[in-house]
Formats: C-alpha cells, structure tokens, sequence
C-alpha cells in the first residue's frame, strides 16, 4: 500500500478531497446529486488524496449522504424565506452554481484566501444562480471573525449558517466560542452542523485514518452534543442521519460482506431503542437559537 504520511498536510486539503468524490458520484447515472464542477476543482491533488486514503467506498457514500442532507436542508430554509447563506470553512463547495436558488438570495463563501483564491480562478468562466461573494478570512482570528459577523448581520433579516465540514476539527473552546458568536448575530435563525456519536469520533481517530489525518485531526469530541449546543444558546428542531436517510434514497451504507453477515444476525438479538441509537450515529442537524423557539 503507498505511503500516506503526509498526503493531508492541513485541514484545506481535505476540500480537494471531498470535491473529488462529489465528482466521482456525479458520474452515476443514479446520482443523488449533480456537481459538474466538482472534478475540475478536486483536481490531481484531490484523485490522489482519495487513493491514498483507507475505506474509500465508505468515505464516498460519506460524502454522497452528507452532501444531498445538506442540498435538503438548504433548500427547504430557502423556501422558508431565507436571504442570507453564510457558508463557514466553504472549501470547494459549489451550491451557488448547481442548486436552484432565487437569484435575490446572497451567499456568503468564508474561507482561507489561498483556498477562495484558487476556486475562483477556476470557476471564472461560470456564472452563480444567486449573489455569491467572497470573504477571506482565518476563523481562528477572533477579533476578525466577530466584525466579520457583525457586518454580515447587519445586511440581512434572515441568515442560515452552514458548517459543512468546520466543526469536528475545532477544539472544545474553539467550537464554544463559535457557537457564542454565531448566537450574537441576531439575524441568523438556523444553523446546519454536523452531528458525530463519541463513539464514531473515537474510532475514526485511531487506525490508518488517524494516521493520514495526523495534520488534520477531529477534535471536537463533546459527550452530549445536543448539551453542548443547548448551553451555547442553540436548539436542535430536526436530525437527519445517515443510515436512515440513505434507505430514503436506496443507497445503503457500502458495508463490507462480513460486518453486514454480523449485523444481521446481531439483529434479532438486539433491542429496538439500541438498532436505533446504533443508528444514529453521524448525520447532520438543523439548529436555531432557543429564543427562536418561544417565539
């Protein structure tokens, strides 16, 4: 097997990584999703990062839920009168040119500069549904981040976060005080972050994947993240999960024949509030301040 030490040297490498798979299912003739510009961006940098990386079908199938969870929830906040998407840690992302949106809504990329940069240059020649600007900036620069917030705040009546892959890789403190300054902004009223049981966090940080992540590790690993959120100001209204919205979809989880042997015939033997803890172990939820929901 190649060598994988350092093929992830810090966490912007991983947008070139999840590019490259939302490319390779776009190709699918059943796609849960279109990305016509995702292979472009991922580039060689991105093909080669997957084929170093362990489990690839399960990181796809990863990436496919994940990506058509938040398509979903993106568009259902559109619908509900949304003017604002603020997408944190926006990588490669490329929603403003492949979803239907109302040409009135702004979205919002934040992101290192070298990583806008580089998307920019190469989607010059293709035109956004929607108003798409771009703020470089480095989240972890408090002071820049909260006039950045607040300026963001001031121009729209109603924002939705978005954090596709931002999280896991902030410490405790540095997720708290994110979640604090999202709560000042008084005109976002919905939040889509991503959900991992403790359980899953320990194991993907151990093994081949902790070993290729060793530059771009997942820290934020709360016991209770639903008593996280709840102590930040933040109320979760609707969870979807993996393993449940891909029999929505018939895409089943690309488990390996032996683990699929087990689980079935664990199945009888296993009481039903377990199946469906086990279940629910990574997905992605809606939040919205706990104001919003006395109103």
């Amino acid at each position: 097997m190649p060598k994988t030490e350092g093929i992830i040297h810090d966490v912007s490498d991983t947008a070139y990584w999840i590019a490259y798979y939302r490319g390779q299912e776009s190709e699918r003739t059943d796609a849960l999703f279109h990305d016509p510009l995702a292979r472009e961006l991922a580039g060689e940098h991105g093909r080669k990062i997957a084929a170093h990386m362990p489990i690839p079908a399960m990181t796809a199938w990863t990436v496919v839920m994940r990506t058509r969870i938040i398509d979903d929830f993106i568009q259902q906040a559109v619908a509900e009168g949304v003017d604002m998407v603020v997408n944190l840690g926006a990588g490669l992302d490329t929603r403003p040119y492949r979803l239907d949106l109302p040409e009135i809504l702004t979205w919002i990329e934040i992101d290192k500069a070298h990583l806008l940069d580089y998307k920019i240059k190469k989607l010059a020649d293709y035109s956004p549904r929607c108003k798409l600007l771009h703020h470089p900036l480095d989240l972890a620069n408090l002071q820049a981040r909260r006039s950045c917030f607040q300026g963001w705040n001031q121009r729209a009546k109603k924002i939705l976060i978005l954090t596709e892959g931002l999280m896991p890789y902030l410490s405790f403190e540095e997720a708290s005080l994110l979640a604090q300054d999202l709560r000042a902004m008084t005109q976002v009223k919905q939040w889509i972050v991503e959900y991992h049981s403790p359980e899953t966090l320990k194991f993907r940080n151990r093994g081949g994947m902790k070993k290729n992540m060793q530059n771009a590790p997942f820290k934020f690993i709360p016991t209770d993240w639903f008593g996280f959120f709840k102590a930040q100001g933040w109320q979760a209204t609707e969870m979807r999960y993996y393993a449940e919205v891909c029999e929505d979809y018939q895409r089943p989880a690309p488990y390996p024949w032996y683990l699929k042997t087990f689980f079935h015939m664990m199945r009888p033997f296993t009481p039903l509030e377990t199946q469906k803890k086990l279940r629910r172990y990574a997905g992605y939820g809606l939040v919205i301040p706990i104001t919003e929901m006395k109103e």
